[in-house]
This record gives structure tokens, sequence and C-alpha cells, in this order.
């Protein structure tokens, strides 16, 4: 960078300011973006282990992940992320099902879970029930089952 100097022949102090302030706002653009990248990440842990808590407080649970159907995921109007969650019940009375979901971006990364609930589903018949991730998400959004449990 150069600079000017004054009718004093002195260097002109205004471009290290314009350097400095813009020096100021790439900081504090990065630590915003430090900052909302941490509170992603304990969002996501704090889903990922409510998630966990409610599938092991269900005891006498049957796995069920092959009994869960996904649909593609969607983005509703508030910018979460949504999937039809389709069960079938197997079973030979009347069951419910917890089934947590995993969202994850293209590359992998996951980025939220969420945990649903199909009360009431008789034998031999399906139950759907929508996912919907507990924050707004961005990009291409896929989703998998990670645990299925048939109570």
């Amino acid at each position: 960078m150069t600079s000017c100097s004054d009718d004093t022949g002195a260097p002109s102090t205004g471009g290290s300011k314009a350097a400095s302030a813009a020096s100021s706002a790439a900081s504090a653009a990065s630590s915003a973006v430090a900052s909302l990248a941490s509170e992603g990440a304990s969002a996501l842990a704090s889903a990922s282990a409510e998630a966990r808590r409610r599938l092991d407080e269900l005891k006498g649970g049957i796995d069920a992940k092959n009994e869960v159907r996904l649909g593609a995921p969607t983005r509703a109007d508030d910018g979460r992320s949504t999937v039809a969650v389709t069960v079938h019940n197997t079973a030979d009375s009347t069951k419910s099902f917890v089934v947590q979901v995993n969202l994850r971006d293209q590359a992998g990364n996951l980025l939220d879970t969420t945990v649903v609930t199909v009360d009431g589903v008789g034998a031999g018949k399906e139950g759907t029930v929508t996912a919907r991730s507990n924050r707004k998400l961005s990009g291409t959004v896929s989703a998998e089952v990670a645990r299925a449990l048939r109570y």
C-alpha cells in the first residue's frame, strides 16, 4: 500500500486508517462466522444428546430400522428441512415407533438430527409423520435413518 503526502510533505494517515478499518471489519466478520459455527456445533450437540436420551430411555423397544422409509428432504417456508417418515408395522398388534433422522450435507457431514414418534400403527399398517430440522439448514440436505425402535 502506498500513502500520499499532504501539503506539508508528511505522509497521509488516511490510507492506513482505511486499511485498519478494513482489517477490523474483516476481523469482526471472522469472529461472527466463528461464533455462528460454534452455535451450530452447540445446537447439533444438543440435538444429538436429546435424540440419544429419547431413544435410550425407551425400554423393550425392538430395532425397526428396516421398517422405516424416508421421503426426499424438502425445505419449509421457515427454512427448516423436512422429510416424510413412513413406518410399516410388521408386528401382529398395534405398535408405536420412535425414529431418529440424521440430516447431512453433500459431503456427508452431520448438520442436524431429530427424533419423531409415530403412535398407534395397526398391525400390518403404515403410519407417516414429518421430521423437521431443529434449525434452518442451507444447501443440499440428505436424510438417513440413524435409529428406529418399535415398541
